[in-house]
């Protein structure tokens, strides 16, 4: 028997939660729960369903994201990518040197990131998870937008909205391809 496909409506803020034991069971299945020392509780958040979400790739992970600076989701993105996972992700070139931005971080982890080059904002805010569940909406992967914004995240597995936003990744993953960078514009 089949399982449904997934239809989920995330809405944040979310409330503030440990997703250390999410991340510790996805990075070593059936080891014993370690309790974490943080105050905060653990539950059924926005957030923490939004991290199961994505720990469920096996195959691959694209993301086309505006900003990038939430910690936990990074580590969650680094730990599939350390499980071998293909990651890649689009952003925008002025948004991924700010401070607190995590795309850094995953570059120097090793997972292929690319930016745009011109005017204008690279603003798609979506995740693709195995080239089979979508997940979009107007939430920026940062803590702010996380903790504070009225935001919202639609998951769905759906062949048809999944190949129109895979098309569009691909699209821009070819477009930002460094090795079609313009240094220096050409003299007429």
């Amino acid at each position: 028997r089949r399982a449904r496909p997934v239809r989920e409506v995330l809405f944040f803020p979310s409330r503030p939660c440990c997703i250390e034991a999410l991340l510790a069971e996805a990075a070593e299945p059936g080891a014993p729960a370690r309790p974490c020392p943080c105050p905060l509780p653990s539950g059924d958040t926005a957030l923490s369903r939004l991290v199961r979400r994505l720990l469920s790739a096996r195959r691959s992970l694209d993301l086309c994201l505006f900003a990038f600076s939430c910690p936990q989701l990074a580590r969650a993105v680094q730990l599939l990518h350390r499980r071998g996972v293909r990651v890649r992700l689009v952003t925008d070139a002025q948004y991924m040197g700010l401070h607190g931005s995590q795309v850094g971080r995953l570059r120097h982890a090793g997972i292929q990131v690319r930016h745009d080059q011109h005017s204008g904002y690279m603003h798609h805010k979506f995740a693709i998870v195995d080239r089979r569940m979508l997940i979009t909406g107007s939430l920026n992967w940062t803590s702010q937008a996380i903790q504070s914004n009225r935001e919202n995240v639609l998951v769905v597995e759906d062949a048809e909205y999944v190949k129109a936003f895979q098309d569009e990744f691909e699209r821009i993953w070819e477009e930002y391809n460094p090795t079609s960078y313009t240094f220096f514009p050409q003299r007429q």
